[in-house]
Formats: structure tokens, sequence, C-alpha cells
């Protein structure tokens, strides 16, 4: 019994690695992914040139900059629109095309429980996707052929990033296949969970609150702190508890010779165990900032400073959720300062969500801190700003700036020379070669 399951396992995994090689949808994506990440590189490298210097602008400028900001971000947003748009079909080929070809007939009669069968197209369409960031890897080494500098731990947490969320791309699909009937309502409902996600993150840019806290841990939101270098350990837990839950319900529902009904509670209480592994998993607090620039982060002796505060901080922000204002307050301090304090506590006051007409209001635009029984008021919203206040509610004296640890930058004053030859010619041409011979030598 023991020997059979190991030759069953790796027969699956042969059979899906060549549905995985023989389906039109992957190659298909892998084509159109070069096309995608070239636009995305050469704007960001030309744009980033000229901020560097380049064709007589002011020169200087880019020594600001941060490649993980104007280049990696940009550039690898071309793997999270494949992923949204591109890969469910690939993953819901794969998974509903056995129910249509009957093949999954055959597999039920191999002794392997349904989560390891799932798990085994999952693992295949992962290995896939990972084939498909072949394209920002070839960017990775054209920069650094233009002469731009790289910090491994930054691109690490990037790819980490979208290697996630195309999991949970994945596993969405895989359910989504599992439970309906034909393919296309697979892909309509995968897409409409994908769109749902971006307007639950429409509704929290307008009314914040419970929104925006939810917003926080859509494929969306994670995605963008992974590419600004921040590993936050809540949003990792419940994205793999998202993947977990998805394919545990495509195991559910690929089981044909069960009741309907029966699979319906099993997916029920699946649901519970799911909200309460998410619940528990957004307490976690620890983060780490792997950029290179220290962009999520306050400089380390504020933060050294800040941790030597022990009393809660509440601080009551008279701002409407679009002022922008208020968005730079949120990114630029407030997001570093929950590294910091996990005690502070964030009270947002406004009439209505535009604030337009709150202007004439005397107190508006305020942001008060309230640290052990002391008040102070600010109307600042830099980082610079709020460590100023806080420091003053709790009567402390601001540390020296360190001048040797301010990020200078990494300007570079150059073209994105071959990438168009690169990405627009050179890898739509060997995807399809490749696909060509493939496909011809399993016939």
């Amino acid at each position: 019994m023991r020997s059979r399951r190991p030759s069953a396992l790796w027969w699956l995994l042969d059979k899906e690695h060549r549905e995985l090689v023989s389906s039109r949808a992957w190659w298909v994506m892998l084509a159109a992914i070069g096309p995608l990440v070239g636009v995305s590189f050469i704007s960001a490298v030309r744009t980033y040139g000229e901020a560097s210097g380049l064709n007589g602008t002011a020169a200087g400028v880019g020594e600001a900059f941060s490649p993980l900001i104007g280049v990696w971000a940009p550039t690898f947003s071309a793997c999270e629109i494949a992923a949204a748009f591109l890969l469910p079909f690939v993953g819901i080929r794969l998974v509903a095309g056995d129910r249509q070809s009957g093949a999954l007939k055959i597999e039920l009669q191999h002794r392997m429980s349904a989560f390891a069968r799932i798990a085994a197209k999952s693992l295949v369409l992962l290995i896939g996707w990972i084939v498909a960031m072949a394209a920002p890897a070839v960017a990775i080494v054209l920069w650094k052929s233009y002469g731009g500098s790289l910090y491994a731990p930054e691109l690490a947490t990037v790819a980490l990033g979208h290697v996630l969320n195309a999991a949970l791309t994945i596993a969405l699909a895989a359910a989504t296949a599992a439970v309906t009937e034909h393919p296309s309502t697979a892909a309509i409902l995968t897409l409409s969970v994908t769109v749902g996600t971006w307007i639950l993150n429409f509704i929290a840019a307008v009314h914040g609150g419970v929104w925006e806290r939810a917003a926080g841990y859509t494929p969306t939101a994670m995605v963008a702190q992974f590419q600004h270098g921040l590993v936050r350990l809540d949003a990792v837990l419940i994205a793999l508890t998202l993947v977990l839950a998805g394919l545990v319900v495509a195991a559910i529902w690929i089981r044909l010779g069960v009741p309907a009904r029966r699979r319906a509670y099993e997916t029920a209480a699946l649901a519970a165990v799911t909200v309460t592994a998410i619940v528990a998993g957004s307490v976690a607090t620890s983060s780490w900032d792997t950029s290179e620039n220290r962009g999520n982060s306050f400089p380390e002796a504020d933060e050294q400073t800040l941790a030597r505060i022990a009393q809660p901080l509440t601080i009551e922000v008279h701002l409407a959720p679009e002022d922008p204002r208020r968005v730079d307050l949120d990114r630029r301090a407030l997001s570093k300062l929950r590294r910091v304090l996990p005690n502070v506590r964030v009270q947002y006051v406004s009439a209505t969500s535009i604030g337009l007409f709150e202007q004439t209001n005397p107190h508006y635009g305020e942001i008060w801190y309230e640290l052990g029984g002391r008040r102070t008021v600010s109307r600042a919203t830099t980082g610079e700003g709020v460590l100023e206040a806080i420091y003053d509610a709790a009567g402390m004296t601001p540390p020296t700036e360190d001048e040797g640890a301010v990020f200078r930058g990494h300007p570079l004053a150059a073209p994105p020379r071959g990438a168009a030859a690169i990405f627009y010619g050179l890898w739509p041409a060997v995807v399809v070669a490749c696909a060509f011979l493939v496909r011809r030598g399993m016939r």
C-alpha cells in the first residue's frame, strides 16, 4: 500500500505537467507576459533615467530615487495584471478540463485523497507561473547591464508577493472550477471575486474604518505592500489561510460521488474555520522592512526612542477620507508608526467623505495627540511633523539625526537599450517556437 501512493502521486504530477504544457491558455499567458513586462519596464527605466538627468533634465533629482519604487514596483505590476486576467483561465482549464474530458473519473480510480489531487494540480500551476516570471527576471538582467543597482532582499520580497498573489489566484480558480459545472461559469465567478476586491478597496477609500482594515488584506493591497519592500506577518498568514481554504473547497467539491448537501455542509464548516483563522492571523503585528531606503520605517534613532513609550497613544485626525492630506498622513507616518507602537489608536473625525465643505471649520485639518494625559495638536501630515508632535506629547527630546544613515539613492541616467527588441520581438518568438516544439513532441 505504501509503495502505490508515491507512484500514484508521480503519475498525477506527470499527467498535470503534460496537461499544462499542452494547454494553449498557458502558452498564451507566457507569450503575453513578456510584452506586458516590457511596457512597464521600458516606461519605468525611461522615467527613472530622465529624473536622473537623462536628455538634459535636472541632474541630481534621481539621487532620491530607489530602484524598488522607480523600477521594480511598476515592472512587476505586469505580473499582477497577468495573475488577475490570464492565470485564472489556465487554472480553470487544468481543473475543469478533467471533468469535461472524463479524466477525473480515471483519477478517482487511484488511491489518493481529493486534497492530494488538488494540491498536485496547484503545484504544477504554481511552477508554471514561476516559469512565466522569467520575464521580470530578464528585466533584472537588463537593468544590471545598464549599470543599475540591485538590492537582493527587496527584490526577493517583491517576487514573494507576486508568488503569493498567484497562489491566491490558483486557489480561487481551483475552487470555482470544482464548484461549478462549466469552465465559463467558473471564469465569470473568478473574475467577479477579483472585481469584488477592487470594489472593497474603493469603498475603503471612501468610508475608511472597518472597510479600510478589511481592504488591507485584499490581493491588491498585499501586493502593494510587498512591492514597497514590506513583509507583514498578518498579511502572509491570512493569504496562506485563504490559499489553503480555496484548495480545501476544491477538494470537497471534486468528490463527485459525495452528495451535494454533504459537500455544502462541509463547505460551511470550512468557512467558519477560515474566518476564525483570519481573525486570529489579523492580530499578528510582526513586520519586516526589506527596502534598502527603509521607506516603510522611521529612522532607526527615532524608532529606538519611540520604543521607550509604554503608554497607549491616541491620535484624533480631523480629515475626510478622500482628503489628500489624510492619504499622505497614512502613508508617510501612521503606517510607519503602527509598526513601532502596537498600542496606537487612530480616530478619524469628519462630517463628509470629501471634506470640501468642511474647510470653513476652524478645527478641520487638526491632528490631536494624547499620551499619558497630555494633549498636543498639529496640522503636519509628514513623518517629521508627526514625530515632533509625539515627542511633544510624551515630553521627550527628539534624537539627533544621523546624516550618515540617510539614503542617497542610486541615480541612473541610462535609456532602456535593447529592451523593446527583447520583450516585443525575441520573447514572443521564443515562446511560440517552444510551444510548437513541445506540443509537436507530445503528439
